[in-house]
């Protein structure tokens, strides 16, 4: 099998010859290529020919945020909104004037908007360059007051999305068999969790949605209008799997908050990808307790970068017993594993020991590192666990434990057909 039948038979609860080991490598990469300091043999090679030449799965879930077509495909950034080349959709504001200016690492874009101006700046620095990172920081957020409310929403209602399928199908060639070639959406999963995560600064989210609740929820219908345009384009397009929202923490996206402004958001896109046979990917990197139940209710079909103990409260058996197997984890070893400085080399062992018995069957596992794993990595202990999954051997099929949501494709496989 290739690591992408690999995966997809994982999705589909379908027998694998091997666990898939599929660990995201790209802050690695970037900075260790930047320093010079990739493994000897792999000094000159792509991100894909490493995976490749080591038998690996590659992980295509989080995008390249500095792989830009031109500078003004990063511009709407802060916003939220990307136009990245390997994007099944883009986005253009109408009835907008927007100007771009670069001082420094800093980028500065204004936008004249009928109902009034609005700004923002983000930064991309060699800090940043030589950690791997590739998405840009924001220093200034667009909303910093009640009176942008109105720009804002004017921007959102003039934003058209248009397919851009041509994009993903090239990021798509490149990942070919080596894995699953995720459809990049969005970092936030909803209107109102764009808000949190994108538009203001954490604290002035929480203050507006005490002191101006109508406001808010008559900015998140703008933006959904926009929303639903993005997934009449998305669900069309020729991936079989599609990323919407990332980073969410018990602490922020509370249960209840999560319940209310990001699970319904979730749940529209899960059944409009079932009906086409697609599945859904968020991005659960965070403090998971207490929301594992809620992404059951959403319907998601991959759960990318859920991070055990250590880094969280959570363990990792927990999450396997919740899940149940109606859904996917893509990941699963906290990247602090292997880091010597965390993990000192006479614990490591014991660490995988006791997290390949915490795997159980192995289904609807796609081995990787939670978050990402960091620059100083150790690269044998990477090999290492490459070569316990393929000890691990065939993972039986559990088509019984298949998501009850009513997938075209699951119906299939449950009635025996191709």
């Amino acid at each position: 099998m290739t690591s992408k039948q690999r995966m997809l038979a994982v999705l589909r609860g379908a027998p694998v010859d091997r666990i898939p080991w599929a660990p995201r490598l790209d802050l690695w990469y970037n900075a260790n290529r930047l320093a010079g300091t990739l493994p000897d043999r792999f000094r000159k090679a792509t991100l894909c020919e490493i995976v490749e030449e080591m038998g690996w799965g590659y992980h295509g879930v989080v995008p390249a945020f500095r792989d830009l077509r031109s500078p003004e495909d990063d511009m709407h950034r802060p916003l939220g909104v990307y136009n990245l080349g390997t994007m099944p959709y883009q986005t253009v504001f109408e009835n907008v004037g927007c100007e771009r200016r670069v001082e420094g690492d800093r980028t500065i874009v204004e936008y004249d908007t009928p109902k009034g101006p609005l700004r923002t700046v983000t930064l991309y620095d060699d800090t940043m360059r030589k950690a791997g990172v590739s998405i840009t920081h924001v220093e200034e957020y667009v909303f910093k007051s009640p009176e942008d409310y109105e720009p804002l929403g004017w921007l959102f209602e003039n934003a058209r999305v248009m397919p851009q399928y041509e994009g993903y199908e090239r990021f798509a060639d490149e990942v070919g068999d080596l894995g699953l070639a995720m459809a990049f959406v969005s970092l936030a999963a909803s209107p109102v969790h764009l808000m949190q995560r994108e538009l203001m600064r954490l604290d002035t989210f929480f203050y507006e949605m005490h002191d101006r609740p109508d406001q808010v929820a008559g900015l998140s219908e703008q933006i959904g209008r926009y929303w639903q345009q993005v997934l009449d384009v998305v669900v069309d397009c020729p991936a079989e799997v599609v990323f919407v929202g990332a980073n969410y923490d018990a602490s922020v996206q509370y249960p209840p908050f999560f319940e209310e402004h990001i699970q319904p958001w979730l749940k529209r896109y899960a059944d409009a990808l079932h009906a086409r046979d697609k599945f859904l990917l968020t991005h659960t990197d965070g403090e998971n307790t207490g929301l594992l139940t809620r992404y059951l209710e959403t319907g998601i079909d991959i759960a990318d970068s859920i991070c055990p103990a250590p880094m969280t409260k959570l363990g990792f058996k927990e999450a396997r017993d919740v899940f149940g197997g109606r859904i996917t984890i893509m990941g699963g070893v906290p990247s602090v594993a292997l880091l010597p400085s965390s993990v000192p080399d006479n614990q490591f062992a014991p660490f995988l020991d006791s997290f390949f018995e915490e795997i159980g069957r192995g289904d609807h596992l796609i081995l990787g590192i939670s978050d990402t794993t960091p620059p100083a990595a150790s690269w044998e202990r990477l090999v290492e666990i490459g070569r316990r999954a393929e000890a691990f051997g065939r993972v039986p099929g559990d088509q019984s434990r298949l998501p009850p949501f009513g997938n075209a494709q699951c119906l299939r496989l449950r009635r025996g057909c191709p």
